[in-house]
């Protein structure tokens, strides 16, 4: 028998419409503790008068509110240290002798929630200076919740999310401590870009990329948003482009457009059979171990 109160489906359903991210069955009970404080900003008791609200809203800024609450913006710096491995020792490398005629790299950050995710790429690059001098690197990152985009713009993070992700010497070197929190350095935040976005939005036809990044994301759509979804990354991807999920996610469908690499979960490339990929050499482990 289904309990599921009404008041939580209308809320899924709000979150769905806006997102395309699914509340499912076993997810719709953090709806009451992540409203609390839209709870407490409106003096009322539960989720049967939030959805009275909103009927009056007409979907302005309350329901933007809620959906703010509801989204999921766990990040942190270097997030699958293996995959930040491979990128560091195969895929960029791979993209850098694919691009020596142009040298320029395009990568996008779909789902950059705070900016970490942007903030670890621009390292990669900024640990490699002799490779990459003379190159155009553009980062961007975009996510469905302004208020995430609006704190990765704002770069300035406390000491317990510096510390996720980041070892005491990386922090020093890449980052310095103000009255604000930590700041990353100039040179980090120059090749990036942010914009508030809809992954399952149809790009621009002048928005290709070399490198996407959509990580746990695709988590939260149905099977045909998460198609929708994937169709939108392989418009995106450039033909030779590579594309990283989330450890746990898979490509699954898409197999004649996004194929994997063998030996690493989560790295794909577009078009074309399997690809092997080999372990990071062993000073590239060293350098991710540091980034703990």
């Amino acid at each position: 028998m289904d309990v599921t109160p009404i008041s939580h489906r209308i809320i899924a359903d709000l979150l769905q419409r806006h997102t395309g991210q699914q509340l499912t069955e076993g997810r719709l009970w953090r709806i009451d503790s992540a409203l609390a404080g839209l709870f407490r900003e409106y003096g009322i008791d539960n989720a049967d008068q939030l959805v009275c609200l909103l009927a009056t809203d007409d979907m302005g800024e309350l329901a933007r509110k809620v959906v703010e609450a509801l989204l999921n913006n766990e990040t942190y710096f270097f997030r699958d240290l293996q995959l930040f491995g491979q990128l560091a020792e195969t895929v960029l490398p791979d993209l850098a002798a694919r691009r020596a005629a142009s040298r320029r790299l395009s990568i996008w950050s779909a789902g950059c929630s705070t900016g970490q995710e942007a903030l670890s790429l621009a390292m990669l690059f900024v640990n490699r200076p002799e490779q990459w001098r003379g190159w155009t690197i553009d980062i961007l990152g975009t996510d469905v919740s302004a208020r995430a985009v609006a704190a990765a713009r704002r770069a300035c993070y406390t000491q317990f999310e510096i510390q996720r992700g980041l070892g005491v010497a990386q922090m020093l070197k890449h980052f310095s401590e103000t009255p604000r929190g930590w700041e990353p350095d100039p040179a980090l935040l120059a090749p990036i870009r942010y914009r508030v976005g809809n992954l399952l939005d149809a790009q621009a036809r002048h928005d290709r990329f070399d490198l996407v990044l959509c990580r746990n994301v695709l988590l939260y759509f149905d099977q045909s948003t998460k198609a929708l979804a994937f169709d939108r990354l392989c418009e995106a991807l450039r033909p030779d482009g590579w594309l990283m999920l989330g450890a746990g996610e898979t490509a699954s469908g898409k197999a004649g457009a996004l194929a994997p690499t063998t030996g690493v979960q989560g790295l794909f490339r577009h078009g074309g059979g399997p690809h092997p990929i080999a372990a990071p050499r062993r000073p590239a482990a060293r350098t991710a171990t540091a980034a703990r």
